[in-house]
């Protein structure tokens, strides 16, 4: 029986979409820019990476030629040529450019409604929401209440936060409340339980996630966000693509941060990994080991999280291109009958204004053995989720049309 894999390299966007006006992203193309900036030796960077950007096995599988679909020009140091199974590129219809939105759809569900937003103010969130929290969680109080960076506001408050024990709050563009803590001196559990407090309260606001940011260390200069980041989602309207997986009895492997982004929804087996390389040993692990007709999902966090938002564009080639040597590994572990589709679910172009996600089209890169290669042009993001289903062999959803 069949298997599939999904890939989603968080972020990683291949050119402005047609609705970008709408966002302020008219121009934004992270790939391409990335690719420009290091061929223009603006992606050097020593000790890390220098020259044009390499990508030798997601050019020859089909990536180049995908992002000419999706922008007319085929980005610096990728040939544009290769082609290694199906090819082109994925157009976003919700209304949002955030990770719920954008995941929910590549799994079948667009989500038509705005989601709610808290303002670029200081203090950012709500007095009557910050009252209530600090009275059910039992808190002397909270810091920061601002849209903030997640590793400078924990650098900033961390030692009076430890001191003190009142939680750093804070947000961004995203539709996001997020709450940092020490894992000793304030506790794990702890902040879970607080976010689960906060969830509720934010409900009527319509905010997308309340996201535990736990980390560890004594000074700011070893503060560390671990692993146990925990993401409180608002579940999805309908049932997605991993839900019909589930009810139809296959396996779901949920790798990263994917069962928190579905709110646990169709998920029989979450895997947890810290970083984009161990993200990846652990889908190597769930190559070997999914059975037949699983479903495997991988959010690679790092290319959003540590580069994309921090507008770091060395940092973000050397991600691809670490990606793209680790992935003759995964090649090899491939079955007859598997399938692996590469895409993302928005942009964060390192080279634009702000900090925010980029409204973009995401790359369509879907091969396996027995996958004749051919370009199925734009798309829009659930007819990924359908064509994976249809792969699988499970009952066509009613928002997008496989492309097999």
């Amino acid at each position: 029986m069949a298997r599939a894999f999904l890939l989603i390299l968080d972020s990683f966007g291949i050119g402005a979409s047609a609705d970008a006006d709408r966002f302020g992203d008219v121009g934004a193309d992270t790939l391409g820019h990335i690719a420009a900036a290091c061929a223009a030796g603006r992606g050097d960077r020593a000790g890390l990476r220098s020259g044009p950007l390499a990508l030798p096995v997601m050019d020859g599988l089909g990536l180049g030629r995908a992002a000419r679909l999706s922008s007319g020009l085929t980005p610096a140091g990728l040939t544009g040529s290769g082609i290694g199974g199906l090819v082109g590129y994925g157009i976003e219809k919700s209304k949002g450019k955030d990770t719920p939105s954008g995941h929910w759809e590549l799994a079948g569900v667009p989500v038509p409604f705005d989601w709610g937003y808290f303002p670029e103010t200081i203090p950012t969130f709500p007095k009557s929401l910050t009252d209530e929290l600090i009275r059910l969680g039992n808190l002397p109080g909270i810091l920061g209440d601002k849209h903030a960076s997640g590793t400078e506001i924990i650098a900033e408050l961390g030692l009076e936060h430890m001191r003190t024990g009142k939680p750093i709050l804070y947000t961004s563009a995203d539709s996001v409340l997020q709450i940092a803590a020490h894992e000793q001196s304030f506790g794990l559990e702890r902040l879970y339980d607080l976010c689960l407090i906060a969830r509720k309260l934010i409900d009527p606001l319509n905010i997308g996630r309340v996201i535990a940011r736990p980390f560890v260390g004594t000074t700011p200069a070893d503060f560390t966000r671990t692993a146990n980041r925990r993401d409180y989602a608002v579940p999805p309207a309908e049932p997605t693509l991993l839900d019909r997986a589930k009810a139809a009895g296959r396996a779901v492997i949920g790798i990263g941060k994917i069962a928190d982004i579905y709110a646990h929804c169709g998920i029989t087996d979450t895997r947890k990994a810290a970083g984009n390389m161990a993200l990846f040993d652990t889908t190597l692990a769930a190559s070997a080991d999914a059975p037949d007709g699983a479903l495997v999902v991988t959010n690679f966090v790092d290319f959003d999280m540590l580069f994309g938002h921090r507008r770091d564009v060395p940092g973000y080639a050397a991600a691809l291109e670490a990606f793209d040597r680790r992935l003759p590994d995964y090649i090899a572990t491939m079955r007859p009958g598997d399938m692996a589709l590469i895409t993302a679910d928005h942009g964060c172009d390192p080279t634009w204004r702000g900090t925010d996600h980029t409204r973009e089209h995401v790359p369509i890169v879907a091969f396996g053995p027995g996958i004749a290669p051919r370009e199925v042009g734009g798309r829009g993001f659930a007819d990924i989720g359908e064509t994976l289903a249809a792969h699988l062999g499970l009952a066509p959803g009613k928002h997008g049309r496989s492309f097999l």
